[in-house]
């Protein structure tokens, strides 16, 4: 599974209370059922972080490396495009046969297309998919293995249906919320570029500053508990603006030696545009985590952990759950660096420098 090994996508939540004592009766009450009993609807339900068909939640199979690890399994039972037209063109040859017709009424198409469901959904085997979560009790920090939108909401609801507790996302919104009892309107605007849109894009600043001071102030922060660490943008990146409706509404710059230095960079960053996506790289020591940030929903994929050591699979994942906590939290650092660098005295001068950066840059 996603958390396991390998690299994976991951969206970053927070619990505002612990889970109840109970909490695995709570999750066996909504566990995904047999799959001989799924029919025309989806069933949902909860399945162990192992494998999707292990619907026993209890301590064994939904502990791990001392967190909780399960998935959120979405069973249904489909018949592939291609075979249910094929039915249903020969049920339509057949009527137009015995009724001496060339047409076959939009009425008649449709009970036929019902009988063709209704006779052969049954027959085919049901499709499986899941959703992995890990909790880290201690933190109460929730992660979830999807960049995915309807993903993320359908996760929201099951698990507040579940518990009774609502996962909050960490986004901007609640860093700013949270750390600095601050709202987006508290933020000054950032200007990267004279013919920049002003409009507060708290992600996209964000990212996009992270380019200029990983350039230009050499991108390092250190975080009390976990050194010193240093973060580099990478291609492919992605400029928008704030306001879609102004010109071509994104710009994608994927091949090439180096994306960064391109041409078409300088031009977006001078036109106003600011970072939507980009590749990434932390780096501390010999640890590396890399991956593609999305600015606009907080959110990572292809995310790659450093190299662990340990070798039990207990304490391998909990090493990996470790890695993804020092990365989280890192990030956070990093946000704070940013509303700081926005709220402090200098600010004016600082964004001075920016725009400089965004002028002077090399490209070719």
């Amino acid at each position: 599974m996603p958390f396991d090994h390998g690299t994976f996508a991951v969206t970053v939540f927070q619990l505002r209370e612990d889970l109840p004592e109970d909490y695995l009766d709570l999750f066996t009450g909504m566990c995904a059922g047999s799959l001989d009993s799924v029919k025309d609807e989806p069933q949902i339900g909860w399945v162990s972080g192992r494998h999707l068909l292990e619907t026993t939640i209890d301590e064994v199979t939904a502990l791990c490396g001392g967190h909780l690890y399960v998935n959120l399994r979405k069973a249904e039972r489909k018949i592939p495009a291609s075979l249910l037209n094929a039915i249903c063109r020969r049920e339509e040859l057949v009527y137009m046969q015995a009724n001496e017709t060339s047409v076959v009424p939009s009425r008649q198409k449709k009970q036929i297309k019902e009988e063709a469901v209704e006779k052969n959904l049954m027959k085919m085997p049901p499709q499986i998919s899941g959703t992995p979560m890990v909790l880290d009790m201690a933190s109460k920090v929730l992660y979830l293995g999807t960049a995915s939108t309807a993903q993320i909401d359908n996760f929201i609801a099951f698990f507040y249906k579940t518990t009774n507790i609502e996962p909050v996302q960490l986004t901007p919104e609640w860093y700013l919320e949270n750390r600095f009892q601050m709202t987006e309107v508290s933020l000054p605007v950032v200007m990267f570029s004279e013919k920049g849109d002003g409009e507060t894009t708290p992600g996209r600043d964000f990212l996009t500053w992270l380019w200029y001071y990983s350039e230009c102030e050499d991108g390092v922060i250190k975080a009390d508990q976990f050194g010193e660490f240093a973060f580099a943008i990478e291609g492919p990146l992605t400029f928008a603006f704030a306001a879609e409706a102004r010109g071509a509404a994104e710009t994608t710059l994927k091949k090439g030696d180096s994306p960064l230095r391109a041409a078409e960079a300088k031009a977006a960053l001078n036109v106003g545009k600011k970072l939507k996506k980009a590749k990434f790289m932390l780096v501390r020591g010999e640890d590396v985590w890399s991956g593609n940030f999305d600015a606009d929903h907080f959110n990572f994929s292809g995310l790659s952990l450093p190299e662990g050591e340990e070798m039990d699979r207990d304490s391998r994942f909990a090493e990996r759950i470790t890695n993804l906590h020092i990365f989280q939290t890192v990030m956070g650092e990093y946000f704070a660096k940013f509303v700081q660098t926005l709220t402090a005295p200098g600010w004016d001068e600082t964004e001075q420098k920016i725009q400089r950066w965004v002028l002077e840059r090399d490209s070719r």
